[in-house]
């Protein structure tokens, strides 16, 4: 397909998206129906019926995808009547190019434009949810240094952090931190956070932040005062996470995050370098 008909084929199927008031993107059926070079709309409506087959077995709500909506149109005469419609998502519009004719210009193009759009929104949720990682892990490490300070303020002590640390994690996991990173095969110097999930570090933050806080109000001053507060603010924590159906301790670990940070540097500087493939 030459350069000119690719560019013009974006500008028109781009042209023709739309948003809620949400922000969500979607199409109309009708438009789509033409877009894709169908003149009947009986015939399209077979695809779309593949389509919200597909997905169904791709395990999403078919009404999450493909919702009725009503249209007026001119009927002539300054009269409209009603007609029926389908708002439909980014991915609705790709299944339905993977159910149509691949020997049509349109559908052939619709099926590679969806499918790069699709990766594309992928690609962002998936960045996304790695920099509130970063970022919940940053602060982890914030509130951790900030507790170290105060256990030396109010004991005289820099040894007891990590001893206080390590029982909080005990109270949090039902295990020590040696018996967890065993678990989740984290080596012996690393930090056990730089692999826990999101929800683990959030956890461990507000438990230490109400450690902190009942720390400072009821002014302990030795190490086992600070040591059973940190402990009943984990031990209540876990007692949330189960009463969700969340036990840390059976969680899976995820992704060193100094590999997520190596990652995301380098698309940043790719991204610098080659603004215009972005969307590979």
């Amino acid at each position: 397909m030459k350069r000119e008909v690719v560019l013009e084929l974006t500008a028109t199927f781009e042209g023709h998206a739309q948003r809620t008031d949400t922000g969500v993107e979607y199409w109309l059926a009708r438009d789509l129906q033409h877009l894709l070079g169908y003149t009947k709309w009986d015939n399209f409506l077979n695809v779309v019926t593949k389509a919200k087959t597909a997905c169904e077995v791709a395990d999403h709500r078919i009404e999450d995808h493909f919702a009725d909506v009503g249209k007026l149109v001119d009927i002539g005469a300054g009269a409209q009547r009603e007609i029926d419609d389908l708002m439909l998502t980014r991915f609705a519009c790709y299944l339905i190019a993977q159910n149509g004719d691949p020997q049509k210009r349109e559908i052939a193009f619709a099926q590679n434009y969806f499918a790069i759009q699709t990766r594309r929104a992928e690609l962002i949720e998936k960045r996304i949810l790695e920099s509130e990682r970063l970022s919940a892990r940053r602060k982890l490490s914030q509130t951790e240094t900030e507790l170290s300070r105060l256990i030396f303020q109010q004991t005289g002590s820099d040894q007891n952090f990590a001893l206080i640390r390590s029982k909080g994690d005990h109270a949090l996991f039902g295990k020590t931190t040696k018996q967890m990173k065993a678990t989740w095969n984290v080596p012996e110097a690393r930090p056990l956070a730089d692999f826990a999930p999101t929800i683990i570090l959030k956890a461990k933050d507000f438990a230490t932040e109400i450690t902190i806080h009942n720390a400072r109000a009821k002014g302990l001053a030795t190490e086992g005062g600070i040591s059973d507060e940190h402990v009943t603010n984990n031990a209540a924590v876990r007692q949330t996470l189960i009463d969700r159906g969340i036990r840390p301790e059976s969680l899976s670990p995820v992704e060193d995050v100094k590999n997520v940070v190596r990652r995301l540097a380098s698309e940043d500087r790719k991204a610098l370098e080659h603004p215009e493939g972005l969307e590979d």
